[in-house]
């Protein structure tokens, strides 16, 4: 009886042997025909092993244990390990110790172990995985390739190299036929000394270009920037972003709707609502448009272009149409800066105001130019002629001149008397902001009320026809006393004053163009056509013979 039962058992055992000695030959013959057909099916195919057992009592489903030199073929991608479980019926492979699945020429993963399904065309790789794509090399501790979409993904964590680009998160995915990568969740991006962090960034291999959404941060030496919108090209440093954002660049920032950067080139720009401010020095520039390149050092900003001013204890607000930036001699010690703001342009502080055509400062001089119908404006004087200087000392000005029909005007009451002073030119001396030194030469007339110091009344009227006047002033900016020449000089009494004198001939009073705060500067109200000055062109002297030029001629002729 119990060598009956043995004999069963025997061939029962030898029976399973057959079976999966002719399964095994059945996998090979089947994916034999199917090569030599040249057609490609769904199946996985067991290529090779060292060693091949099918235990019944695995469990459901039963599995062919498969070890040493384990190679399996799939729809022209192969998988090889150390041991596997292979699922036939289910269409799978559990492998198990130096798993190594490649896919055509461009593509390969390793991992300690993982699952591969078949019907899902599904690669499941865990612990230590490296996938390699092209010149792209992603590492994590688990990883899922999806073949049917080329999609891979990684959820605990990652990292992404990119020949100089480096990139890591706790979640992202790769597609292989796009090469686009997308990263969640505490993102970084290095390249070089650039440091991009961020929760969402899409990245481009083929163009090295990653895209930066919600809140983002990029470093690089001193400079920051701080967008929610942005576009990094690594291979050409070119940057745009969008969504009102900051580049701090040490003491300078510059704010915007969208902000455009090009290393290569060294051009940038700033379009919608853009913010300039320079800590340093003190200023800032507002405008619609802003355009800048810090290699040439040219820029050009418009659209409601604004400067703002506050080294001092005022702050000065200055409006134009537009306002270029030209740079000279850059990169040296000797670099210096000309800066134009042109059109309609009008300006503002506290204790100063102007308006004209266009104006030019020159920090190589400090000096502030306005030229075509200027008008500045001090407390209750009006200064006037064909073109302005103003020569600055740490943003306070240091002297003042007026060049062509110059004109000053001082408001004396409300009775409608004003100080006048009219002559070819100007200059005005000051000292720490406060004007200690006036001087009128050519053609100078003047008119002059002098006040009763006792009980602050206008006691008669002076008028002065001279060559050079020189009026000083104390730092209280009473007048001290005054200097002339050989002069034509009336006094009348206030009863006594003829119409004719009352005013110069030259006398304008344009109260009604100033600004009288820092919003009124983008309001431009200009003189009228025939209150505007009409240039004086400068008379060129007659053409002369010269007798020795003639005689020279002369002796040439023989």
């Amino acid at each position: 009886m119990g060598d009956t039962r043995r004999r069963r058992r025997l061939f029962s055992y030898r029976l399973l042997l057959m079976s999966v000695l002719l399964l095994g030959m059945g996998t090979a013959l089947s994916w034999a025909a199917s090569r030599k057909k040249g057609k490609q099916d769904n199946r996985v195919y067991l290529i090779h092993a060292d060693e091949l057992r099918y235990d019944v009592n695995a469990g459901y489903p039963p599995a062919q244990i498969v070890k040493g030199r384990v190679s399996f073929r799939h729809q022209g991608a192969t998988l090889t390990c150390d041991s596997a479980y292979f699922y036939q019926e289910q269409n799978s492979v559990k492998a198990f110790g130096h798993v190594h699945y490649r896919q055509g020429d461009t593509l390969s993963l390793d991992c300690d172990h993982g699952d591969y399904d078949g019907q899902e065309q599904m690669m499941r790789a865990r612990k230590d995985v490296v996938l390699k794509h092209r010149r792209q090399t992603l590492y994590t501790d688990s990883l899922d390739y999806d073949r049917l979409y080329s999609n891979a993904y990684f959820f605990e964590g990652g990292r992404l190299v990119d020949g100089n680009d480096r990139l890591s998160s706790d979640w992202g995915e790769y597609n292989t036929e796009t090469r686009e990568a997308v990263f969640y969740y505490n993102v970084r991006l290095t390249n070089g000394k650039r440091l991009i962090t961020t929760d969402t960034l899409y990245y481009d291999t083929k163009i090295s270009t990653a895209h930066v959404k919600g809140p983002s941060h990029v470093t690089q030496g001193k400079s920051a920037i701080d967008t929610e919108d942005g576009y990094f090209d690594t291979r050409t440093d070119q940057a745009q972003m969008f969504g009102r954002s900051t580049v701090v660049d040490g003491m300078k920032t510059i704010t915007g709707d969208s902000l455009y950067y090009d290393d290569q080139t060294g051009q940038s720009e700033g379009i919608g609502n853009v913010v300039y401010i320079d800590k340093l020095n003190k200023n800032e520039l507002h405008c619609g448009c802003l355009r800048y390149n810090e290699k040439t050092g040219y820029g050009f900003a418009t659209v409601d272009a604004l400067i703002k001013d506050y080294s001092q204890k005022d702050t000065l607000y200055a409006h134009g149409d537009s306002i270029k930036i030209f740079t000279f001699n850059i990169g040296t010690d000797s670099v210096y800066r000309k800066v134009h703001l042109y059109d309609k342009v009008r300006a503002y502080r506290v204790d100063v105001q102007a308006v004209c055509d266009s104006l030019v400062f020159n920090s190589q001089d400090s000096c502030m130019t306005m030229y075509k119908d200027p008008i500045v404006w001090n407390m209750d004087r009006q200064l006037l002629g064909e073109e302005i200087r103003m020569y600055m000392n740490d943003s306070t000005v240091r002297e003042t001149r007026v060049i062509g029909q110059a004109l000053s005007v001082e408001q004396v009451d409300e009775y409608d008397h004003f100080n006048q002073i009219s002559s070819k030119e100007m200059d005005a001396y000051f000292e720490h902001g406060v004007i200690r030194r006036a001087v009128s030469f050519g053609n100078v007339c003047a008119v002059y009320y002098p006040i009763d110091e006792q009980d602050s009344s206008i006691v008669l009227m002076n008028y002065t026809e001279t060559d050079t006047l020189k009026m000083f002033f104390s730092p209280e900016r009473k007048l001290e006393k005054i200097w002339m020449p050989a002069a034509t000089n009336t006094a009348y009494p206030l009863t006594q004053i003829p119409p004719s004198r009352l005013k110069l001939p030259q006398f304008a009073w344009f109260e009604y163009i100033r600004p009288h705060d820092k919003d009124d500067i983008f309001e431009w109200r200009g003189k009228s056509e025939e209150m505007k000055l009409k240039v004086v062109e400068r008379k060129s002297p007659p053409k002369q013979t010269i007798g020795g030029n003639t005689d020279a001629r002369r002796m040439s002729e023989r």
